[in-house]
């Protein structure tokens, strides 16, 4: 453990790389991934980098920074390299977790403790899901965290204390511009309460003018975009803002207590996560007490805020993991060095927790096998890696529990995590088998072969126009339906407007001419969705040769 304490930075920074880094192409683009892709593609194409569009249409409901970067990404690398498009998240993760590293360094001044914080950081479910996603959450949640750093820098008496001022106003204006004051409800705020509650707020008057100047660059850096969208489109801008905040009261409306389970969402720490709010417990046992009051105080603030806001959803709570990611680093600092000595109330939570994971890694193959059979056969290799390397945890935890060398199962966990990135990542695409899957971008070819124009009639799902990898125009304008000019068109109709489309083009020749799927399971099956296919029907105006896709 000394020569992982000496080396602790270097091992953190290699084991999140992994974890983010690896595979980054193998998942397919969910619906958040595909707006913000769309976004950067128009950018790219129809120059759309201050007047943001979404097929075509104004996008103004997220500020345009973690765009610009991933249009940048796609410039360098590839607009159809699903790795650049990712890229751009994945580094704003590692800066997460290595900046919430020098965080913990800072205020504790031990290598061990700041490692196993950041190790259980990189290893928590959603950050590594936000993390290898091209979504904003990770944006604006990483400015705030390294605005964090630098604001405790600056109340350190840091001689430099106007430059962290700058650099702190950049970060704050950085997670504005990344998903407007998100980061700074969710997660800088609950920290200020926190600190108020623990301890104070001290060194204010001190450092007056770099806060001032703070505040300055925060504010002009935050609403310079929308100030300009204001005078360039207000009345989209007035519209979208309107809609925008009508969700926050009647769209996921949850009751208060919905995030009641939020530890759930650290993953693989959920009963350490769970373990380490025993505040009356570990406040006078961990070896930091101040640090670890104000990190609980964290957690607790920032889920009260969360839980006030009327719309939820889980992901919404990745700000909760990385303060309760400190929590844990404290619980598991206390345990590795007090381990022989703790009471069975600690150790039987602790034993289950690495009885259930070295389970699931032994039974992972006979599972799998259960579940998948010959859908794994193409992935053979993958899944003997897989199952080794999963047995070794295993065992590694296994060992740990038998000898009373608990540090070599919490080893074993982070080890798990990596086990499945490297080589079970690669198999994910088995779970993916739907026969009648067929994708957008083939009536893209066949648009470009007939020269016949592709509309959508309601409805709008960011994956297929994603893959189209061009806007589709929509056919209606608020219940208006607008024709095209043109004799013999295509029209993209989806399972709910089925029948509002007929009898609005009831005067039209309609012929069914196939069904884009692309839904990654079969027809039938649970995860099955409508809003993932449409019908294309061919639309005549006037007598025309019978066209085929």
């Amino acid at each position: 453990m000394k020569l992982a304490s000496k080396y602790s930075p270097y091992l953190l920074f290699s084991v999140a790389f992994v974890i983010l880094f690896a595979h980054l192409d193998v998942l397919v683009i969910n619906i958040m991934e595909a707006r913000n892709f769309i976004t950067a593609r128009e950018m790219i194409v129809d120059g759309n980098w201050l007047l943001t569009t979404i097929n075509g249409e104004p996008r103004y409901q997220k500020p345009p920074l973690p765009t610009w970067l991933t249009a940048l990404s796609a410039l360098i690398f590839g607009l159809k390299n699903l790795t650049a498009l990712r890229l751009p998240a994945v580094i704003m993760g590692l800066f997460t977790v290595m900046i919430s590293y020098a965080l913990a360094l800072k205020y504790t001044r031990n290598r061990a403790y700041a490692l196993w914080s950041g190790l259980v950081l990189t290893t928590s479910f959603y950050l590594v899901f936000s993390g290898r996603n091209g979504q904003w959450d990770i944006f604006t949640h990483a400015f705030v965290m390294g605005a964090i750093y630098t604001l405790y820098e600056l109340f350190s008496g840091a001689k430099k204390r106007w430059g962290y001022g700058l650099l702190t106003g950049l970060l704050i204006a950085a997670s504005f511009m990344s998903k407007g004051p998100v980061s700074l409800y969710a997660l800088f705020l609950p920290l200020i309460l926190a600190q108020a509650i623990t301890g104070g707020v001290k060194g204010s008057k001190n450092n007056l003018g770099p806060l001032i100047l703070m505040l300055v660059v925060a504010v002009l850096g935050s609403v310079w975009w929308h100030a300009y969208i204001n005078l360039a489109d207000p009345e989209n801008l007035l519209a979208i803002t309107k809609k925008e905040t009508a969700n926050w009261t009647n769209y996921n409306v949850k009751p208060f207590y919905y995030y009641w389970n939020f530890f759930i969402q650290s993953g693989l720490w959920t009963i350490p996560a769970v373990m380490s709010l025993a505040y009356p417990y570990l406040k006078n046992k961990v070896f930091h007490p101040k640090g670890y009051t104000l990190s609980f105080w964290w957690t607790i603030m920032s889920l009260v805020l969360l839980s006030l806001i009327p719309e939820k959803k889980p992901r919404y709570l990745l700000p909760v993991l990385m303060p309760l990611a400190f929590n844990v680093g404290f619980l598991v600092q206390y345990v590795m060095a007090h381990y022989k000595g703790l009471s069975r109330w600690i150790k039987w939570p602790l034993l289950l927790h690495f009885g259930l994971l070295s389970l699931v890694g032994l039974l992972f193959p006979f599972a799998a096998n259960w579940f998948l059979g010959p859908a794994l056969d193409p992935y053979s290799v993958w899944f003997i890696l897989l199952t080794i390397g999963l047995a070794m945890c295993s065992v590694l935890m296994l060992y740990g529990m038998a000898k009373a060398k608990i540090n070599w199962s919490f080893s074993g966990s982070i080890a798990m995590i990596l086990v499945i990135v490297l080589f079970g990542m690669p198999i994910a695409p088995a779970i993916t088998q739907n026969p009648d899957y067929r994708p957008l971008s083939e009536l893209a070819q066949w648009e470009n072969e007939t020269n016949i124009k592709v509309y959508e009639f309601g409805g709008f799902t960011p994956e297929m126009v994603w893959d189209f990898g061009k806007p589709i125009p929509g056919l209606l304008r608020n219940e208006d339906l607008v024709k095209p000019g043109d004799s013999i068109y295509g029209v993209l109709v989806s399972q709910e407007n089925l029948n509002h489309f007929k009898k609005r083009f009831k005067q039209d020749s309609l012929q069914k001419l196939t069904r884009y799927d692309m839904n990654p399971q079969a027809p039938g099956q649970r995860t099955h969705r409508p809003r993932l296919w449409r019908d294309f029907y061919l639309v005549r105006v006037a007598d025309t040769t019978r066209l085929n896709p």
